[in-house]
C-alpha cells in the first residue's frame, strides 16, 4: 500500500476520476504542511475513542465527521436482523501464520523469500480450488514474475465477493531488512484462516475468492515512485484479465485488507471506496461490538482496490494507516510482528465475515 491524502477538501478531490491520482509519497516519509500534521493529529487524539461500553452498541453516525461539509451515504441501506450467531475466526491462528512468514525475511518479487512465501500459501491450501494467475511485469527496473494466487470456495448464489491481500514486501529501503509483518504479512495470514474457517463448507450465498495479490509494493527501492506506473501489478493484471472474461459482471464486492494487525487497531474510513460497502462494514462492526475500532477518521488511501473500483466494482479497503505515532513503522524495519496483536487479527476477519454474512443476505 502507498498513497495516501489525509482529509483533502472534497472539492479537490475526484472519485470518479481515478487515473488522476498520480502523486505518491516518498518511501522516507510523507510531506505534509503543518496545518494539515495538525489536523490529522488533531484526528488522531481526538477521533479515536476507546470506548467500547454496550451503550455505545449503535455506534457513531455514519458521516465523513473529520471532512467539513460531509453527508451520510444514500440512500440508507436495509440490513437483515442479526443472526446471533457471531462469526467464529482464530486470531491466535492468524498470528502464527504471520510469525511464519515474517521468518522467510524480507519477500520482494524475483527474490528466493519471495518464491518461500508463495510455496508457504499454497501449501496452507491442499485440496482447495486453487487458480494461479502468473506473468511477467515490466517495471522500471527490468522485468519481473508475478503470481497472483486465488482460492475458490463456491456458494450456492450466482456472484462473487473477493477479499484479497498483497503479500509482498517492497525492496528494502537502504539496504535495511524489511520483513513487512503487518504491510502485507498480517492480512496475508488473515486471509490464510479465512480459508480454514470456508473449507469444506458449501456456502449459503456468493461464492467467495480469497485472493493473494503479488507485486503490489514498487519494485525501485529508495526513490519517489509514480503510483501508476510502478505498482498494483498483480491486481491491475487481474482486473484487466477478469474484466476480458466476464468474470467482473459477477463480482458483487471486493474487500480489501492491508496493515490490519497493529495492537492498536483503527481502520480508517477511505474515501477512495465504495460508501455504501464502507457502511456495510460499518455495520458488521456494530453488530458485533467492535465499532470503537472502525472509522474514527477519514483517509483518501490508493491501493490494491483501485484498479476495480475504476471498474465500477463495488470495494472497501480496510485499512488501518496510523501505525505507530505519525505512521513510523510503515514501510521501515520496525514493521515487526511485535507491534501486532492477535485480537486485532480476530477483530477484522470476524468483521469481514459478518460483512460477507450480511453481502449474502442483500
Amino acid at each position: 500500500m502507498w498513497c495516501i491524502q489525509r482529509n483533502v477538501p472534497r472539492e479537490e478531490r475526484s472519485r470518479h476520476d481515478l487515473d488522476s491520482i498520480t502523486e505518491r509519497l516518498p518511501l522516507t516519509g510523507k510531506p505534509f504542511s503543518i496545518p494539515i500534521l495538525l489536523l490529522a493529529l488533531a484526528c488522531t487524539f481526538l477521533g479515536c475513542d476507546r470506548d467500547k461500553d454496550a451503550a455505545q452498541a449503535q455506534g457513531p453516525p455514519r458521516t465523513d465527521t473529520s471532512t467539513p461539509g460531509s453527508k451520510a451515504s444514500t440512500p440508507p441501506l436495509t440490513f437483515p436482523p442479526d443472526s446471533g450467531s457471531p462469526p467464529g475466526f482464530d486470531g491466535n491462528r492468524s498470528i502464527e501464520y504471520v510469525k511464519e512468514i515474517v521468518a522467510f525475511g524480507p519477500r520482494p518479487i524475483g527474490s528466493a523469500n519471495h518464491k518461500k512465501v508463495e510455496d508457504y500459501i499454497t501449501s496452507h491450501l491442499k485440496g482447495d480450488a486453487v487458480e494461479d494467475d502468473r506473468f511477467t511485469a515490466d517495471t522500471p527496473e527490468g522485468k519481473f514474475p508475478v503470481h497472483n494466487i486465488i482460492a475458490k470456495f463456491s456458494g450456492t448464489k450466482d456472484g462473487i465477493i473477493v477479499i484479497a491481500s498483497h503479500y509482498d514486501t517492497n525492496y528494502p529501503l537502504r539496504n535495511t531488512p524489511y520483513v513487512g509483518a503487518n504491510d502485507g504479512g498480517s492480512s496475508s495470514a488473515l486471509l490464510l484462516e479465512l480459508a480454514n474457517q470456508m473449507r469444506g463448507q458449501k456456502r449459503d450465498g456468493y461464492s467467495v475468492w480469497l485472493v493473494w495479490d503479488d507485486a503490489e509494493e514498487s519494485v525501485k527501492p529508495d526513490t519517489e515512485v509514480n503510483f501508476l506506473s510502478d505498482s498494483l501489478y498483480g491486481i491491475q493484471h487481474l482486473a484487466d484479465k477478469w474484466q476480458a472474461d466476464g468474470t467482473l459482471k459477477k463480482i458483487k464486492a471486493f474487500l480489501l485488507a492491508d496493515m490490519i494487525g497493529d495492537a492498536d487497531l483503527d481502520i480508517d474510513r477511505d474515501q477512495n471506496s465504495t460508501p455504501w460497502l464502507e457502511d456495510t462494514v460499518h455495520e458488521a462492526a456494530t453488530r458485533l461490538g467492535y465499532q470503537s475500532h472502525f472509522f474514527a477518521r477519514n483517509n483518501q488511501v490508493s491501493d490494491d482496490h483501485l484498479p476495480f473500483v475504476k471498474r465500477g466494482v463495488p470495494s472497501a479497503d480496510l485499512i488501518d494507516f496510523t501505525y505507530g505515532y505519525n505512521n513510523v513503522f510503515w514501510h521501515t524495519p520496525q514493521d515487526t510482528v511485535d507491534k501486532l496483536s492477535p485480537k486485532s487479527l480476530d477483530i477484522v476477519g470476524c468483521v469481514i465475515l459478518e460483512t460477507v454474512r450480511l453481502l449474502d443476505t442483500k
